[in-house]
C-alpha cells in the first residue's frame, strides 16, 4: 500500500512560546511492499513522521496520501504568513471523523508496547481491536488467535495477564494486537529496544516473515545492526527533513555523508570496508553480520 507525504510540515505548540518544528515541508514516497528504516538523532522527527501514517497525528500543514485516503491540510489559510490554527483545527475535526478506517489498514506499534497493552488477558487484549472495528465476539477472537499463533504466542499464554509478560513477550503481544486488524503496513518504534540479542533475532525474524507474506514494513530505529541486516531502503532525517534516501549498503559506503553525520556503520560492516582497501575483494553487498562476512572471507580464500 503506497504512502506518498507532500510539503507536510507538523509543529507542535502552534503559536505559543514553546513552538517548535518537528517536520519541515517535508516530502517522502513509501512504495507498496517496502521494508524501510528511518534512521536520525533524538528530536530529528522520527516518532512524528510515523504518527503521521495513520492519523495519531495530522499535518499542521501539506498533504498525505495513503492509497487514496486523502488527509490533506494544503488549502488551511494562512493569516499574515502564518498558519491559521482555527482554520487548521476545523479541518482536523473533519478529518477525524473518517480515520477509523485508515488505522486498521496502517497499525503503528510504540516502543514500549505494555503502553498499548491493558485488558486482564492475553487473548481479551488481542481480541479487543476486531471487537471494536465491529467484528462479532467469536470472529474477533479467532482473528486474536490467528494473530497470537503467527507471532510466536501459544495457547498456555491466553488467559495470563499480559503483564506478567517479559519484554519480548509484551512486544510479541502487542504486535499481535495489530495483526489481527489486518494491516497493509505496520510501522514500528524503536521495536528492538530493550531487548537482548535473542530476543532480537527473534522479533527480526518474524517481522522477516510479515514482510515476506506481503506486509509493508517501517522502522524508526537507531539500531544500525538491524538497518543493515534487514532494511531494503534506508531514510535519514534531520531537523524535520530527509537528508538522505538510499539503500543500506550505499549510506554505509557514504564516507562524505557519514563524516558530517553522528551515524556510525555497524562495527562489522567498517572492518569488512577495512579487508576491502587492504586488498582482500569480499562483496560488500552480501556483509550483514558476523557469519556473513565470515562466509564471504572463506568464499574469497577458496577462490584465490
Amino acid at each position: 500500500m503506497p504512502i506518498n507525504l507532500s510539503h507536510v510540515t507538523y509543529i507542535y505548540d502552534l503559536h505559543r512560546p514553546s513552538e517548535k518544528m518537528a517536520l519541515n515541508d517535508l516530502s517522502l514516497v513509501f512504495e507498496d511492499h517496502t521494508f524501510t528504516a528511518l534512521i536520525g538523532q533524538t528530536g530529528s522527527g522520527k516518532s512524528t513522521l510515523i504518527q503521521q501514517l495513520n492519523g495519531l497525528l495530522l499535518p499542521t500543514y501539506g498533504k498525505i496520501d495513503i492509497n487514496g485516503y486523502l488527509i490533506d491540510m494544503t488549502l488551511v489559510t494562512k493569516k499574515n504568513g502564518k498558519i491559521d490554527s482555527g482554520a487548521m483545527k476545523a479541518k482536523h475535526r473533519k478529518k477525524l471523523k473518517d480515520i477509523k478506517s485508515l488505522r486498521k489498514r496502517v497499525g503503528i506499534i510504540f516502543q514500549f508496547p505494555e503502553y498499548q497493552i491493558f485488558e486482564e488477558t492475553v487473548l481479551k487484549d488481542v481480541a479487543f481491536g476486531p471487537k471494536n472495528f465491529g467484528k462479532k465476539e467469536e470472529e474477533a477472537l479467532k482473528d486474536a488467535k490467528d494473530a497470537l499463533r503467527l507471532v510466536g504466542i501459544d495457547e498456555s499464554y491466553y488467559e495470563r495477564s499480559p503483564f506478567e509478560l517479559s519484554g519480548g513477550e509484551k512486544r510479541r503481544v502487542a504486535i499481535a494486537g495489530i495483526l489481527a486488524l489486518h494491516p497493509d503496513v505496520l510501522v514500528l518504534d524503536e521495536p528492538t529496544v530493550g531487548l537482548d540479542a535473542e530476543g532480537e533475532s527473534n522479533l527480526m525474524s518474524l517481522l522477516v516473515s510479515l514482510y515476506e507474506k506481503g506486509t509493508s514494513l517501517i522502522l524508526s530505529t537507531h539500531n544500525m545492526d538491524v538497518v543493515l541486516h534487514y532494511a531494503k531502503r534506508a531514510i535519514v532525517l534531520e531537523n524535520g527533513k530527509v537528508v538522505y534516501d538510499t539503500t543500506p549498503l550505499e549510506l554505509f559506503q557514504s564516507k562524505s555523508f557519514l563524516e558530517n553525520s553522528s551515524i556510525l556503520p555497524p562495527k562489522v560492516f567498517c572492518f569488512a570496508m577495512d579487508l576491502k582497501k587492504k586488498g582482500l575483494p569480499i562483496d560488500l553487498a552480501k556483509v550483514k553480520d558476523v557469519d556473513s562476512l565470515a562466509d564471504e572471507i572463506l568464499r574469497v580464500k577458496k577462490g584465490s
